[in-house]
């Protein structure tokens, strides 16, 4: 049994649903591995506009599996190529948003935070509990945290391993949006749809800039923007878009 499904619900979209239950979706080796080629498979597959990943009513992802890595020493986690995997969904050049309802600890929180939109539940929980356990987060929670809730907030869950809801997680900036949990995954198609309607070359320039910017100065990002930005106007889609504005009819984007 696939341990993460892949479902087109809309045209344009994909979903990913996290299928490991009776784990509460824990990320396992066997998992990351899917996990990866699916988003390595979408990446290329130009049918596909938008990504939504989700895991359960239970659990988005609690975590990584600690069953797994509880009796493995520094030379295996060097060789397990974890890192690779995570820099495939983060690499991933289309929209991605993560519905999470439930856990979203350690690995789970990190995955979350690779997506481009996070829409949560009420009750969903947020966290990095790694120091609990005698270690710390390692799929970037020390560095995407701190970048979408500031130093204090991110210090405070990081060194205390305390979990936030899902209201919190909005009111911090690590959610776009919180929503009911019945809620949550039907808003995130939604979203999704709405994206996966636009021009998708214009998509994946403003994420580009978005993503290689926020790392730069602000000149350097600056003239990212500005070169996607004139990149642009070589595209049909651009023709197309201003043209149906002008006529004010409804533009159809075919991703040239």
């Amino acid at each position: 049994m696939s341990l993460v499904l892949l479902e087109h619900p809309s045209e344009h979209v994909a979903l990913l649903r996290m299928n490991r239950p009776e784990a509460m979706n824990a990320l396992n080796t066997a998992v990351r591995i899917e996990l990866a080629e699916h988003f390595q498979n979408l990446s290329n597959d130009d049918d596909v506009r938008c990504i939504v990943i989700t895991g359960n009513e239970k659990a988005f992802v609690a975590g990584a599996d600690l069953k797994e890595m509880a009796e493995q020493g520094t030379s295996q986690m060097t060789r397990s190529l974890v890192r690779e995997r995570w820099r495939i969904v983060a690499q991933c050049p289309k929209p991605v948003i993560a519905a999470v309802n439930g856990f979203a600890f350690g690995g789970g929180c990190e995955l979350a935070m690779h997506a481009d939109i996070i829409i949560a539940g009420e009750r969903a929980k947020f966290g990095q509990p790694e120091v609990k356990v005698g270690i710390m987060a390692g799929g970037g929670g020390t560095q995407r945290l701190p970048r979408a809730v500031g130093k204090f907030i991110a210090m405070k869950m990081l060194l205390t391993g305390e979990p936030i809801t899902g209201v919190e997680a909005f009111q911090m900036g690590l959610a776009s949006e919180v929503v009911a949990d019945d809620q949550v995954l039907g808003r995130a198609l939604e979203l999704a749809a709405i994206i996966a309607a636009l021009p998708p070359l214009a998509i994946r320039q403003t994420k580009e800039a978005v993503l290689a910017g926020a790392d730069c100065a602000l000149d350097a990002g600056l003239t990212l923007e500005r070169k996607g930005f004139d990149i642009l106007f070589d595209t049909e889609d651009q023709k197309e878009g201003m043209r149906a504005f002008i006529a004010k009819e409804k533009p159809k984007f075919n991703g040239t």
